[in-house]
């Protein structure tokens, strides 16, 4: 049986809607992440104190989520939770007012406490839109969307500081793409109001799936080993510019490039997962393996072949392991596995940066290896997993 044509109509509106506002979303966040340094910067804060408030805004933007995924399964308001996580971007425009590093840090740790309230709640209403037409499309498309924000946010903020050489005009500049999501995530919600309602009446390519199980936390394990092993674009970078193989205006140039291979890569690896299934997770921990020993490589073509690569494996994890819990998870349980799953990802993150970053300062030559062992690490868990949901 085929889902209606009025069903797959539905879906893709309300993806297609839901990636307009991530896109809104990318270029507030994105492009207010891309000067928060200089910013905070000009207030007087040091690099220790920078590091310090990024670092506790992304604990607590990932740390939220295990509550909110909870929250999510347990009221079923959705959308209430969607619409008030991206409402608390309104602290980026109020950068603008700032008049302390305080009040500054406080409004850019307000930003990712929104990410995290809104973020399983988005991805459980995606999970359910996507059903008539393949989840790994369905997320494909989004993240297409999602990461050409990523690439406009700086790129507008730059542009304001040019003209302007103030902090205040670009700050408020995005207030348009501010105003703009509001209407367009409440134009969703009165399209789709009942998003488990829409998913019930499709016919599933898949039982209803499980809830949280040892499967589930098999997959998390991977998860957490393809993201500790996974060498972050700024580390990559910090190697390039201290090794004078680029220079400091190449950079976001290079993140650009990184995140336009994202947005290409990310629907058509969403759909290749609709018709290969589970085989194509493989590939985010292959990758993993290769892009350290080109990240901290001697010459651009290295540097460059790990943009690219870096750009592949983002969009794959951004498209296919969510695809993955939509298709493996009971319906009344996917906030919850959401949470436990961005918590997960950013935890893995996190380990990874410590330890490479720490290596890279003090044994050098095992800065590649660590990562490398990690990614080779989640292919066991790959197969332990492949076995484990044959059972």
């Amino acid at each position: 049986m085929t889902p209606g044509t009025a069903s797959i109509r539905t879906a893709y509106k309300i993806i297609i809607l839901l990636g307009i506002v991530a896109l809104c979303g990318d270029i507030i966040y994105e492009g207010a992440r891309s000067i928060s340094g200089p910013y905070l910067l000009s207030f007087g804060a040091s690099a220790v104190l920078i590091g310090t408030i990024t670092g506790a805004g992304e604990f607590l933007g990932y740390a939220v989520r295990l509550i909110s995924g909870r929250a999510v399964d347990s009221s079923g308001q959705y959308w209430a939770l969607t619409i008030g996580g991206y409402a608390m971007l309104i602290a980026i425009p109020l950068l603008a007012f700032a008049g302390s590093w305080e009040m500054a840090a406080l409004f850019f740790i307000l930003e990712r406490i929104g990410k995290g309230i809104r973020s399983p709640a988005k991805d459980t209403i995606l999970a359910n839109a996507t059903a008539p037409v393949g989840r790994g499309m369905g997320f494909g498309i989004h993240e297409l969307f999602d990461q050409f924000g990523a690439v406009l946010g700086p790129v507008i903020l730059a542009f304001s500081l040019a003209g302007s050489g103030a902090y205040k005009e670009g700050f408020l500049l995005l207030l348009i793409p501010f105003v703009v999501l509001i209407v367009l995530v409440i134009g969703a919600w009165r399209m789709l109001p009942d998003p488990v309602g829409f998913e019930m009446h499709q016919p599933m390519t898949l039982s209803e799936g499980s809830g949280i199980s040892r499967k589930f936390m098999i997959f998390s394990l991977f998860t957490l080993f393809c993201t500790a092993g996974f060498l972050s674009f700024p580390l990559i970078s910090f190697h390039a510019l201290k090794n004078g193989l680029f220079q400091a205006f190449e950079i976001p140039l290079l993140y650009a490039l990184a995140m336009l291979v994202d947005a290409a890569v990310a629907p058509v690896c969403g759909k290749l997962y609709d018709q290969r299934g589970f085989i194509l997770l493989l590939v985010i921990p292959v990758v993993g393996i290769i892009i350290p020993f080109l990240g901290f490589g001697m010459n651009r073509e290295f540097i460059y072949g790990a943009a690219i690569l870096f750009g592949i494996s983002m969009g794959m994890q951004e498209t296919i392991l969510r695809a993955f819990i939509a298709d493996r998870i009971h319906i009344s349980k996917r906030g919850t596995a959401y949470g436990i799953f961005n918590t997960v990802y950013g935890a893995g993150f996190f380990i990874g940066g410590v330890l490479v970053g720490w290596l890279y300062e003090n044994i050098q030559s095992m800065a590649p290896i660590a990562p490398a062992v990690l990614s080779v690490l989640a292919c066991g868990v790959f197969f332990m997993m492949k076995n484990s949901f044959k059972e």
